[in-house]
């Protein structure tokens, strides 16, 4: 995360809201070595309180789940790089716009049993963002395709103990030059959802 106050004045309703709406990011966990990255869709609750999820068994994180282990889910937003031209001001650098959210907190085994709610909340969350398209229900599948495939992965819950944000779009620059840049983003810019990003670089 971006360590510029003036890139993470955005208050906690904001960042739980994002990362509820994107509800996909990386799940990261250290060890010894290296730490384990998941990429993971999940649920969170309104209140950024709970993250609920699901993994292959197979995971390496799932090995390490005896017992609650501490965990970072990082959630990612628009990005894009900004060229120093399009602020139409001298002695200025190339930089990296984004938004990212950092969710922070224990992460759990839930009981088996638990699995086919959380599945079956999962997709409803999922599957209302494609109405009016008839949603996708478990019970559209045979009953026996679907044990086995529960069989492969097992449900957890993340506690939120902290929620972080970045929303790094130039608000330390003048607005004509971030206006400037912004419409350059949109019309020029490479990285990902660059019209998205421009929007927010001017409204923030």
């Amino acid at each position: 995360m971006h360590p510029n106050p003036a890139f993470r004045a955005e208050d906690r309703a904001r960042h739980v809201a994002f990362a509820r709406d994107r509800a996909f990011g990386i799940l990261a966990l250290s060890t010894q070595d290296a730490p384990l990255l998941s990429h993971v869709p999940f649920v969170l609750d309104e209140d950024g309180q709970v993250a609920e999820l699901h993994l292959v068994r197979s995971n390496p994180i799932v090995r390490l789940l005896k017992q609650p282990q501490a965990v970072r889910i990082a959630v990612s937003g628009p990005d894009g790089y900004i060229s120093p031209d399009w602020y139409a001001v001298e002695d200025q650098v190339p930089t990296w716009n984004y938004v990212a959210v950092h969710l922070t907190g224990q992460l759990k085994l839930m009981p088996q049993d638990t699995l086919p709610d959380l599945l079956d909340r999962q997709s409803e969350f999922y599957e209302t963002r494609l109405l009016p398209k008839p949603p996708w229900v478990s019970g559209k599948m045979s009953k026996g395709a679907l044990v086995r495939m529960m069989r492969m992965i097992v449900p957890c819950r993340m506690q939120v103990e902290d929620v972080q944000g970045t929303w790094k779009l130039n608000q330390n620059k003048t607005e004509d030059a971030r206006l400037g840049a912004a419409d350059q983003v949109e019309a020029a810019g490479f990285g990902v959802e660059t019209g998205r990003l421009a929007a927010l670089m001017r409204t923030t």
